[in-house]
């Protein structure tokens, strides 16, 4: 009988343990008025240990704002470049393989991009190539000043952002003579095949707008 009334005084016990809560909080505010914490106290639980429960009531931290993306569009040349190409802007096909070249090109920096179609085209800064000239066939600038012409250029571009490798084999002949012959034709019908005018006709349209426009700046073809 004796055991059993022992054991009911520690079961009623143990239910009034909660009863024993103190809930008289206490608000801490930290120095710098960050936020307010709130520490409810407890008593001596039957372990014999003490804790306290903290509720972090209002959190005034400002709040974080997301880093917005630059927008603005990167150089696609370095000072160092090993080759410059002299590139039609306004050729839809030829943009294709431009593009995959600026961007093969952000690991490289070794190309310097010269957009020809555009107003601010100068040929005194690209050793005299004129924007007819130029827009006969592809021609790429060397750092040293020589100018390379037809599919060899386009080994020189490749071999600058490390894929030589697809037009190693024109090197050699009769690859080298065929591959030529067959840019050539491309080169020629260009402007057909993209839907644009004649060359005759793009350099009249330019030299029109060129004698129309008082700001080139200003002034789109």
């Amino acid at each position: 009988m004796a055991l059993r009334a022992v054991a009911g005084s520690m079961a009623r016990r143990q239910l009034k343990t909660p009863a024993n809560l103190c809930f008289n909080p206490f608000v801490i505010s930290a120095s710098n008025h960050r936020h307010r914490s709130v520490a409810y106290p407890l008593s001596n639980s039957p372990s014999g240990f003490r804790f306290s429960i903290r509720a972090i009531q209002e959190t005034t931290t400002a709040p974080i704002t997301p880093m917005k993306e630059d927008s603005t569009e990167q150089p696609q040349s370095s000072p160092n470049w090993k080759v410059k190409m002299l590139y039609d802007g306004d050729c839809p096909l030829c943009m294709r393989e431009v593009n995959m070249l600026k961007e093969r090109n952000k690991d490289y920096n070794a190309i310097n991009f010269v957009d020809i179609s555009s107003d601010d085209y100068s040929p005194e800064d690209n050793l005299g190539l004129d924007y007819e000239t130029a827009m006969g066939k592809i021609h790429a600038i060397m750092s040293d000043g020589t100018i390379v012409t037809n599919v060899e250029a386009f080994r020189k571009l490749y071999e600058a952002v490390g894929m030589g490798w697809i037009y190693a084999v024109t090197k050699y002949e009769p690859v080298a003579t065929i591959a030529d012959a067959v840019y050539g034709v491309w080169a020629k019908y260009r402007l057909q095949v993209t839907g644009r005018p004649p060359l005759e006709e793009v350099l009249e349209t330019r030299k029109k707008k060129a004698e129309i426009c008082d700001d080139n700046k200003s002034c789109r073809m």
